[in-house]
Parts: C-alpha cells; sequence; structure tokens
C-alpha cells in the first residue's frame, strides 16, 4: 500500500461493542442464522442476499406500518422498475415523528443572532397544526406542496405535514434565483408555495420577496403562498405577492389538533429531487416514501452510528439531497441541528464554536470546507473543546488523502472520519461507510450495504486497483421510481442511468462517477465524475489526480481544469484562483508543473494555466466544481441553465477566455 493510503483511525473495542452496526450484525446472525463476524463480511452477505438485507433493516429498525409487506422485492432482476415491499402501508412523516417526548428535535442557528429550539413534543403539534390548515384548504393524497426557504426549522415542519397528508414534496434553497426554481417547480404544477421574505449570507440581508413574486406569476398552477418572516421585524409585508398570506395567519391556532398520518403504499412518492440542472433543464426523479426512509435508516443507523443521544448537523440547504438525509435523522430521534448562512463567516472557525457550543456530536460537510481550512492551516483543536465530537462525516466533492491527514492531525485524533458519495438520484449512498472498519486516507471505506457497486472498465468489466466507472448491479429501494413526465417505457430513466452499458449485455446502473476499487483494503478512491475525465494523448486522467497536488500549494486557493480539444488531441487547461497577495508569475507557473510532474506524471501537467478572477470557479449548490460548462463554453457550445450554479456569473470570465484559448 502506498504511503498516501495510510491507517489513520483504528476502533477501538469499546467503539465496535457500542456501535450500532454490531447490534445489526448481531441481530442478523440470531434472526437468520449467520455467523458474520465484522464489517467486510456484513457487505459480503449484504449483497448476497439482498432481499434479507432489507427485511432485517426494516426490523430492526422499527419501521412502523399499518400493514405489513407481502414479500420484500418482487423480482430483483426487473431493473429498473421493481417492486419493494408489495402490500405494505406506511407513512413517512409518521415514522419520523414518532417521538413526542421534551428532547429537543430541532436547534436553529442563523448566521445572524436569530436562534430557535423546539422539542420532539412541540415539533409534533406544529405539524399537526399545518396539517390542520392544508387538509382544510382541501390539500389531499398526490398533490404538490413546494418550498422556497433557506435551512430554518420551517422547512422541515412544512415537509413533514405535506407528506403526512400523502402531498409530495420538493424545495429549493432560497439562494436560488428566480429562473432556476422557476425551471424544477414549473415541471411538476405544485398547488401551494411556501416561501420566505428573505435570508443572510456574509453579513448581507437578501430580500426575496421579487423573487417570489416572479415564480409565482410563472407557474399558474400555485394557488396559495404562505410567507414565513425571517429578515422582517413583525410580520413580513406580502401585499406585493399574488395569493399570499403570512405563515402566522395561515397555520391554524387549534392548540392541539389530531393528527392522522395517510397510509400509503411503500412506493409511494414523497420527494421530487431535482439533478443540477447545468446541462439542460433539471430532471425530476420521483422517490418513494417507504425507498427514502429505509434507505437513510440503513445509512444513519448502521453507516453514520447515529443515536438518540446525538447531535447531528450537516452544512447543507434544502436545495441539495444531504438537507433531505439530514431530517431524517428524527426517525432515530437524534437532535438535529440546522444553520443557514455561510460557515466560514464571520471567522473560518465558525463551525467550530458551534460545535463546542452545542455539544455537536456529528459534524458533516465538504471536501471544499476542509481544503479550505487546510489552506489556511488552521487549527481548531487548539482553540475550541471539540470532546462532544465523536464523527466527521464529508461529502460532495472528493477529499484529497492530505485532507483525510488533516482532520486527524488539527481537528481531533481519535474520531470516526466517514467520507461517503452517493447522489441525490438515490437520496443516498453508493459508496461510505461501515464503522468498525479502519479508516485510511484518501479512501472511503467501502461499497454501502446491499449495493452491489463494482468498477467497470470500457468493456464493461469489474476491475480493481484500476480506474474505471462506478456502476450498481442491483436495484435499491431508494432509486427513483420514475421520472417526472416520462413515459410508460421510462426512457429519459433508462437514457439517464441504463443506456451507458446497454451495448454490451450489462443491464446496470451507471453513475457517472470514476473510481478505483482497492483490493488490499476493500476501499474506493473517487477520482471525480466519469464525464469530466481528461484524455491528453488518449491517457484517462480523473480530475481530483490533479486538485489533489494543486490544493497543496499555498499560493492557490482553488483551482478547475478542463480538457480542450485542439490540434486532433486534448490538452489540459488549469484556471487557478490565487490567494490574496500572490500573483500568477512564470516562476509559479513552473512551481505548479513541477508539482504535477514529480507527484502524478507529465501527463497530468496543464500546457495552459490561466489565473481566474474572484469567485470564479462554479460550482453547484451542493459545492461541486462544474468542469462539464466550462468545457461547453471553451468549445463554443451552450449552457442551458445558468441558474443551477452557486455562482453563476462565474461563467463570463469563460466566455471572455473563449477566443483566446482558441
Amino acid at each position: 500500500m502506498s504511503d498516501k493510503r495510510k491507517k489513520l483511525w483504528e476502533p477501538s473495542k469499546k467503539w465496535i461493542k457500542n456501535a450500532e452496526v454490531t447490534r445489526f450484525i448481531e441481530f442478523v446472525n440470531k434472526e437468520y442464522g449467520q455467523n458474520i463476524k465484522g464489517g467486510k463480511d456484513l457487505y459480503r452477505w449484504s449483497v448476497e442476499k439482498i432481499s434479507d438485507f432489507w427485511e432485517a433493516m426494516w426490523n430492526f429498525s422499527g419501521i412502523i406500518a399499518s400493514k405489513s409487506y407481502e414479500k420484500v422485492i418482487e423480482d430483483l432482476n426487473v431493473f429498473p422498475g421493481t417492486k419493494w415491499f408489495p402490500g405494505a402501508k406506511l407513512n413517512f412523516a409518521e415514522n419520523l415523528l414518532k417521538y413526542k417526548d421534551d428532547q429537543l428535535a430541532f436547534i436553529f442557528q442563523g448566521e445572524t443572532k436569530v436562534s430557535k429550539k423546539i422539542t420532539y413534543a412541540e415539533l409534533y403539534k406544529t405539524v399537526a397544526r399545518l396539517v390542520k390548515s392544508l387538509k382544510d384548504m382541501g390539500i389531499t393524497v398526490g398533490d404538490r406542496i413546494v418550498s422556497y426557504i433557506p435551512n430554518l426549522i420551517e422547512t422541515p415542519t412544512v415537509m413533514l405535514a405535506a407528506t403526512a397528508i400523502g402531498a409530495i414534496w420538493a424545495s429549493c434553497g432560497a439562494e436560488l434565483q428566480p429562473s432556476a426554481v422557476i425551471d424544477r417547480f414549473s415541471q411538476i404544477e405544485p398547488k401551494v408555495l411556501f416561501a420566505v421574505d428573505g435570508y443572510f449570507y456574509r453579513g448581507k440581508e437578501f430580500d426575496i420577496r421579487e423573487n417570489i413574486k416572479a415564480v409565482v406569476d410563472a407557474i399558474p398552477s400555485i394557488e396559495n403562498v404562505f410567507v414565513v418572516s425571517y429578515i422582517s421585524d413583525g410580520k413580513a409585508d406580502v401585499s406585493r405577492i399574488p395569493k399570499a398570506i403570512n405563515w402566522e395567519d395561515f397555520i391554524s391556532q387549534e392548540e392541539n389538533p389530531e393528527l392522522y398520518f395517510e397510509q400509503l403504499p411503500f412506493d409511494h412518492p414523497i420527494y421530487v429531487m431535482f439533478s443540477s440542472g447545468t446541462t439542460g433543464k433539471p430532471k425530476c426523479m420521483v422517490q418513494s416514501g417507504g425507498g427514502v426512509l429505509i434507505n437513510h435508516l440503513k445509512e444513519l443507523i448502521l453507516s453514520t452510528d447515529c443515536k438518540r443521544s446525538d447531535v447531528i448537523t450537516y452544512i447543507t440547504a434544502p436545495s441539495w439531497m444531504m438537507w433531505n438525509w439530514l431530517i431524517s435523522a428524527l426517525a432515530v430521534g437524534a437532535t438535529i441541528f440546522l444553520y443557514d448562512g455561510n460557515p466560514l463567516y464571520p471567522d473560518p472557525l465558525r463551525f467550530f464554536e458551534l460545535i463546542e457550543k452545542h455539544k455537536i456530536s456529528i459534524f458533516g460537510t465538504s471536501a471544499a470546507y476542509i481544503h479550505y481550512l487546510m489552506g489556511l492551516e488552521l487549527k481548531p483543536a487548539e482553540k475550541h473543546d471539540l470532546s462532544s465530537l465523536r464523527e466527521i462525516s464529508q461529502t460532495a466533492s472528493t477529499l484529497s488523502p492530505e485532507g483525510f491527514e488533516y482532520v486527524y492531525r488539527e481537528i481531533k485524533k481519535d474520531l470516526f472520519f466517514n467520507s461517503i458519495s452517493g447522489g441525490t438520484d438515490i437520496n443516498g449512498c453508493f459508496s461510505g461507510a461501515i464503522p468498525i472498519l479502519p479508516v485510511y486516507s484518501g479512501e472511503l471505506q467501502g461499497r454501502a450495504l446491499a449495493m452491489k457497486v463494482e468498477s467497470y472498465n470500457d468493456n464493461a468489466e469489474p476491475i480493481e486497483d484500476e480506474q474505471a466507472e462506478l456502476v450498481c448491479e442491483a436495484p435499491s429501494p431508494s432509486m427513483p421510481v420514475y421520472f417526472w413526465g416520462d413515459d410508460d417505457n421510462m426512457t429519459k430513466y433508462k437514457a439517464a442511468y441504463f443506456d451507458h452499458f446497454k451495448d454490451t449485455g450489462k443491464n446496470v446502473w451507471r453513475h457517472g462517477d470514476y473510481i478505483v476499487i482497492h483490493s488490499d483494503t476493500g476501499g474506493i478512491t473517487f477520482w471525480g465524475r466519469s464525464d469530466a475525465v481528461l484524455k491528453p494523448s488518449g491517457v484517462r486522467i480523473g480530475t481530483a489526480e490533479i486538485y489533489n497536488v494543486i490544493e497543496q500549494v499555498p499560493e492557490i486557493a482553488d483551482s478547475l481544469v478542463i480538457g480542450q480539444k485542439i490540434s486532433g488531441d486534448i490538452r489540459i487547461v488549469m484556471f487557478v484562483l490565487l490567494n490574496e497577495g500572490y500573483e500568477l508569475t512564470d516562476g509559479l507557473k513552473e512551481k505548479i508543473r513541477k508539482e504535477l510532474r514529480t507527484k502524478t506524471s507529465p501527463r497530468h501537467v496543464p500546457k495552459v494555466i490561466l489565473q481566474a478572477p474572484p469567485d470564479g470557479i462554479p460550482y453547484t449548490f451542493s459545492n461541486k466544481k462544474v468542469e462539464i460548462a466550462v468545457t461547453k463554453i471553451i468549445h463554443g457550445m451552450p449552457i442551458a441553465n445558468r441558474g443551477a450554479l452557486r455562482n453563476p456569473e462565474s461563467l463570463d470570465f469563460y466566455e471572455k477566455m473563449r477566443d483566446e484559448l482558441e
């Protein structure tokens, strides 16, 4: 094993004994007559006996259902389109609201001094009041309810009320521009829009009431708009928004209305999740209540080791599936910490201050966040008491091996670092954690339980220890039940995931990630999106290979690399964002090239290095770099949906650079 993949953490005997996944192994051994002895054994059983695994998960997690299932799965060979847990009747919200006690359900902290808390008992009552108001206005099973609110307590409250009724819920964070919101919501024709008067970011106030008006004007199906007051003193003025009243005037004032949970089939839709939309209009992926519930319980309990005693958070917004994932921690009974604003403002160590204050035990973040702290050479452990913190979870873009090592060196020596990867498409993970296994630098611990993941070469052959395409060879419950607006043959659905290897005779889900599965550890290293893979002189290079080196250069704050077609070949073009006080001199360019040549290969060295302006690296709302959009611009191709980016103005720079690069 190379030095870059050194062992960073080994779970103690006490940790293993107390882990939820250990309890699950004991449960499976007893109920299914198995002799599973550890994490690798458990994974092997989970993909060899997929039906037994999901049945065990149902029973172990205590899913509440008014009617049991007839079988676990109709036919594993029907992919996509098989039925999970046919015959079962349940309600997603009921499973998230099974606790009704005085433990805190949510702690909210805004970037401003605004903070709120709500117990499980109070949350249950608030949802009941909102359900009464929605039912009184005629909302019923299958209606669409949408939210245009930041990471406030009201956002999950609306989701829970909608799904209690059996309505279908979708959301966009308040930071999205109207065009991006309209592109998403207009496709599903919602009846009700919940919105907010504004939000705060980096100390600035953003009033979005004109944005709401633009959305309502563009989507005729919206019959009612209910506005939460956040930036206003008292009730927000909503007079300019058509069909709008204030949240306070809508939610029932009845003290304790009865809360009835609509009992629905396992595959009844609850969420419409949207693709990033950076290459066209966002896809509308419809996911089932039962599928999302059982998958999130698997990931929260077995992979994240989340317990009732935990305070869990993720730096996320309601535009990203990690928000949906986080809210499902209600089903475990944990306390969820919600944050709205910039996590680095007014101080880069702001979140560690909050971890100390609120005794957060599970902290979820992105690679970009960790790399940023590392670039500033910050040492959180020296400034804050992080004794409550027992786990950091990381996703979004790829984290370098040095990023893993930074976490253990400067944040905490003894914690479980849980690097995960999956997608909005499945509202969960293809790869991630089994918390009773060691952590190696630069590696996700392995394939997600019951996910039959392989890496395929171009001939659709499973390979290890080489970069290849991530595929999944069998269905799982949280895969979309359908795409909104697709035809009966699921043409769009199949084209998105199943067409890539179709000509080889393999019927597998191809996710679009470029990975290496390591034969020695079973871990997985991610090398970026496969559609952004660079191919100079035909050699395939994952973009993360370059970023992992460049992120160690102190002069560079961020970077983006693309492949440009020129003279019948591909050349690597790099754009760098410099830290304050540095210039892109010939000396710095040579330093970059030397670092890449020494630490990777001559093939990785960019032919062209250019300086990007401040905020000039485009990102999605889920903190992923957008190489594809820049590649398209450089090749003179249109960009369909700038509103899908967190910083769409960054693309203007690349438009101007196109002629120069030609």
